[in-house]
């Protein structure tokens, strides 16, 4: 049988199934995406489809952490449309 990728949500920090995860990359010009796909090239962080996770990796500024940088607005908006 083959094993599913698990991934890490950086909002609980539970594991997860990948497929069950929403990703962030930063590709190697900078810019931060979502990655609908799960295929983009670049750095990923991982969120489980949960407002309260994402709330925690704004507050506690996870995401600008893990890629090493500021975050513009129009991600975190982008983001929270994504769970209404």
């Amino acid at each position: 049988m083959k094993k599913l990728p698990q991934r890490t949500c950086i909002g609980c920090n539970t594991q997860k199934l990948k497929k069950d995860l929403i990703r962030i990359v930063k590709d190697k010009d900078g810019n931060i995406n979502i990655d609908r796909t799960g295929k983009m090239n670049g750095r990923g962080a991982y969120l489980c489809k949960n407002k309260e996770c994402l709330e925690k990796a704004i507050k506690s500024k996870k995401i600008e952490k893990i890629f090493e940088m500021k975050i513009d607005e129009k991600v975190y908006e982008e983001l929270m449309k994504m769970y209404n």
